[in-house]
């Protein structure tokens, strides 16, 4: 998660626009390091060290280094030593490659980490600063190091403030949008549940597949259902059919479902009609209340307790 440290009040007075000088050369660290060769790079360690405080000139100082460094590739103080003067003349990018080079050497060099986390203070990466200049202060201490810390941990911690607060906020965000989406995909569900529901109006079962689709839709919007199994041979439901009729028209928020038992014969036989006209109350995925008789005015009865 990026964060955008614009928002941020940082301290950026020693940050600087990063280097892209083409590489000093760097040591072969494959070559046989001799006696004499240990004894010339120290002699341009000195050369430079003269050349960068008794002179003032950072650039021949560089330059006597990385002479250092060819003659000595093993020794992870002169990589150290560049890296550090890389940060005296302010390219950053440069000294953290000699810094790596130093703490491939030696993992536990103060002046490697300490380098390394000026150079990425320099960079604005406050929190890899922060560490490498924690790791400097475990194996030495020195002012420097201290005033730079203090300035890293005080942006480092308002970063962490920030990601912090715009990490909550980005959950809060989240969570409303899903429970946005939630209330839509429910929303549409009723409509799709609806669509299969007619108000006011006697709906038709094929099977035993089709009478729980309706069925299912009828819980989803949390209705009441009438469930009427017939048959076109039997008397008193032709006397029932009209009543029922009037009975939707007159509660079109209860689903009244009708199923001829000839048509739908595995929904006779998964209800175990037995004997017809038959009337379940459906609701919550479950029968509240069944009318085994031609009584409707008991059935109205039932659909007036289940409504209320």
């Amino acid at each position: 998660m990026e964060i955008v440290e614009s928002d941020v009040e940082l301290d950026n007075s020693d940050v600087v626009e990063p280097d892209y000088d083409p590489p000093l050369q760097m040591g072969d660290p494959s070559v046989e390091v001799n006696e004499a060769d240990r004894e010339g790079a120290l002699v341009q360690k000195a050369m430079a060290m003269d050349a960068a405080f008794l002179e003032g000139n950072l650039v021949k100082a560089m330059s006597h280094l990385t002479e250092a460094v060819v003659l000595n590739p093993k020794s992870a103080m002169l990589y150290a030593s560049r890296a550090s003067m890389f940060v005296k003349l302010k390219k950053p990018k440069a000294a953290i490659r000699d810094a790596d080079a130093a703490l491939k050497i030696d993992d536990e060099l103060f002046k490697g980490y300490k380098a390394r986390g000026m150079a990425k203070g320099m960079l604005g990466l406050w929190e890899d600063a922060a560490r490498d200049l924690h790791m400097a202060r475990k194996f030495d201490f020195d002012e420097e190091t201290t005033v730079m810390l203090k300035k890293v941990e005080s942006n480092r911690k308002k970063i962490a403030e920030h990601r912090q607060k715009y990490e909550k906020l980005q959950k809060a965000s989240e969570q409303r949008k899903a429970e946005v989406e939630r209330l839509i995909k429910m929303k549409e569900a009723e409509n799709e549940s609806a669509s299969l529901l007619k108000d006011g109006q006697v709906i038709r079962g094929a099977s035993a597949k089709d009478l729980k689709m309706k069925l299912d839709a009828a819980a989803k919007t949390s209705c009441l259902a009438i469930v009427y199994f017939t048959a076109t041979w039997c008397g008193p439901c032709v006397h029932i059919g009209p009543i029922f009729t009037n009975l939707a028209s007159k509660y079109p928020k209860v689903v009244f479902l009708k199923l001829d038992i000839d048509e739908a014969r595995d929904a006779a036989a998964e209800w175990r009609i037995q004997s017809i006209p038959s009337f379940y109350l459906w609701k919550d995925g479950r029968v509240v209340g069944e009318e085994l008789q031609m009584r409707m005015s008991s059935l109205e009865k039932m659909i007036h307790e289940h409504t209320a």
